[in-house]
């Protein structure tokens, strides 16, 4: 193909287009692709095998120089990886829209040299005399039709050429035109991604670099959508994507992770190690395009991102389990899915959903992440190998002030990050190995009513064996029958100063002027309990803590008093993830994600 082609005007003929080696197109993507496996190859032993051995070897500056180093180097790899990944996907797009027009032309060639028809340089086409006059009886004249690259755009003159071969020929030449044209028009675009597809003098990957990367990887996605986004199984079932990733070829596999990781990594039912492969270069492309922006929202997401970055490279600790990304993206107020353990070889498995005021910033990056690291090491010292996750998949309510007041917290976000959720379990039941593994639903505070919403779609959450909820201002549902798992399996901690799990129910006329005058769950509960301290009823329905509600409640630590030390505080709400503040509550939640619910401490119902 001519790099020089327009989308105007074109020197291509249908002849040239004809002549087009698309074989040779391929075997230079299969060379790229060579690279980029090599890169990626060259990525996964400095990370896998040079920085682990370092670490666990030698100690010193000149060893933190040398990591700092190798780091950089793994960076690299990666940038060439992504690159030259692009780059074989964008010459097998072309070489796939190039067939495509020259099995057009085949035909409109074919069907020309059956008819006699004589097809010219210029793509014009001459037929013979056919048919009789009216007057005569004699053959009609034959004639030239000359071919339009958009027959739809011309208006039609309602003249009818009275030869009958004048017909066929219009349709053959502009069959001709319109592969050439449409050619043309890929020769055009691919030759201006391609000469984009460079990278910066210099050693060095900085950040300017990986922004002009996701903004290559964007104009790839773009122009090879026919070629491979259009085969992506959006809609089918998690297991469906399963089956699907595992019919594709190795180099299809490739393909898909360099031009479409953000989908291939969100994509409920893929593997784990694929999608936290495909969300490890996401991640730099997201990194890439925030970078330089400068709206608040952006600046606090790129800090997050950092921050998730930093974490995925450190080497793991000794006893702690490996860090896998099973969700990213810049959507809303931000996506994460990240799991400690693989989620897909580990029999144990458990999802925490956090809740009201949970976005991507540093604090879930370094807070709600943490819960999942810290539950998962403690399920694994029961055996069975565990994997806990932490699931922000959805947009939880955000309070104007962050203190946590629930009158911005309505059923939506939860209806609609419950159908997220379930659709994830779904995934995760349908890629885990094991005949029978063990699922855990744990849901924090507004978390809680996602994963009560989550249970009321149709047929409960896929392959949950067990539902846990801490600090919940109430669940959706009035009893722990309804929430699909029978209420043996249903778990409940509720900390004794823990307001949020004390607010009475949005009908109490007091509660509610509490809410609008003083917005927050500390003026709602103090104002509520002068109402009615026996009532049951919380905001979002029966008290899961309650003897009515019928779940299994387990010990926790009381936390700190509402009033202390001469200020208000509400963080008893938050500390029931924390093995060093509130050791009891961690060791239950573990004891349950293990399958040993059997030995968990339990606590009177309210």
């Amino acid at each position: 193909m001519s790099g020089g082609s327009g989308a105007a005007g074109s020197a291509l003929t249908w002849a040239a287009l004809r002549e087009v080696k698309c074989a040779e197109l391929e075997d230079a993507a299969d060379g790229w692709g060579r690279v980029s496996n090599r890169a990626d190859a060259a990525r996964d032993r400095i990370e896998g095998q040079l920085l682990p051995g370092l670490h666990d070897t030698q100690k010193g500056e000149a060893v933190d120089a040398a990591v700092g180093r190798l780091r950089r180097l793994g960076a690299n790899f990666q940038y060439i990886y992504t690159e030259c990944g692009l780059l074989r996907t964008t010459l097998n797009s072309l070489a796939h829209e190039i067939k495509a027009q020259q099995r057009v032309l085949q035909g409109a060639l074919d069907d020309a040299a059956a008819l006699r028809f004589t097809v010219h340089a210029d793509g014009s086409v001459t037929y013979p005399a056919a048919g009789e006059g009216l007057v005569d009886g004699q053959p009609l004249a034959g004639g030239t039709a000359s071919g339009v690259p958009n027959p739809g755009m011309v208006t039609p003159s309602g003249l009818v050429a009275p030869n009958p071969n004048a017909g066929k020929a219009q349709d053959i030449a502009d069959r001709v035109a319109q592969a050439v044209r449409t050619a043309a028009d890929a020769d055009w675009r691919y030759t201006r991604i391609l000469r984009a597809l460079k990278a910066q003098e210099g050693l060095g990957v900085p950040t300017a670099t990986w922004k002009d990367a996701a903004a290559d990887a964007a104009a790839v996605r773009q122009a090879a959508g026919s070629y491979l986004k259009n085969a992506i199984p959006h809609d089918a079932s998690p297991a469906e994507r399963k089956a699907w990733w595992a019919g594709l070829t190795g180099e299809q596999r490739e393909e898909y992770l360099a031009v479409y990781p953000d989908r291939i990594g969100n994509l409920d039912g893929i593997p784990a190690l694929v999608r936290d492969a495909a969300n490890r270069d996401n991640l730099q492309l997201l990194m890439g395009k925030l970078e330089g922006r400068d709206d608040e929202d952006s600046a606090t997401k790129l800090a997050a991102l950092r921050e998730i970055d930093r974490q995925l490279r450190a080497v793991p600790r000794a006893g702690e389990p490996p860090m896998y990304l099973l969700g990213i993206g810049d959507q809303g107020n931000g996506r994460a899915i990240v799991s400690y353990g693989n989620p897909d070889t580990a029999r144990n498995v458990a999802a925490y959903v956090p809740g009201l005021n949970t976005s991507l910033d540093e604090e879930f990056a370094g807070g709600d992440l943490k819960r999942a690291r810290d539950l998962s090491i403690a399920a694994n010292q029961y055996g069975a190998p565990a994997a806990a996750i932490t699931w922000l998949g959805y947009d939880a309510p955000q309070s104007p002030d962050g203190l946590g007041t629930l009158s911005v917290a309505g059923d939506g976000s939860a209806d609609e990050g419950g159908q997220a959720f379930r659709e994830f379990m779904s995934g995760i039941k349908a890629a885990n190995d094991n005949e029978d593994p063990h699922v855990t639903a744990i849901g924090h505070s507004y978390g809680s009513r996602t994963v009560g919403a989550a249970s009321q779609q149709h047929g409960g959450i896929p392959g949950v064996d067990d539902i846990v909820f801490v600090g919940s201002p109430g669940v959706g549902v009035d009893s722990a029958d309804e929430l699909g798992v029978g209420r043996d399996h249903v778990f409940v901690g509720a900390a004794a100063n823990d307001v949020v799990t004390k607010l009475p129910s949005k009908g109490e006329s007091a509660v509610g002027a509490a809410e609008m005058l003083f917005g927050g769950p500390a003026a709602a509960y103090v104002f509520g309990d002068l109402v009615d301290r026996k009532d049951d009823d919380l905001w979002f329905g029966k008290d899961p803590a309650s003897e009515a509600f019928g779940a299994r409640r387990f010990e926790v630590g009381e936390g700190p008093p509402l009033v202390g030390n001469g200020k208000v505080t509400i963080d008893a709400h938050s500390e029931y993830f924390d093995p060093e503040i509130d050791r009891k509550s961690v060791e239950n939640m573990a004891l349950i994600a293990a399958g040993r619910a059997n030995m968990i401490q339990t606590e009177e119902p309210r």
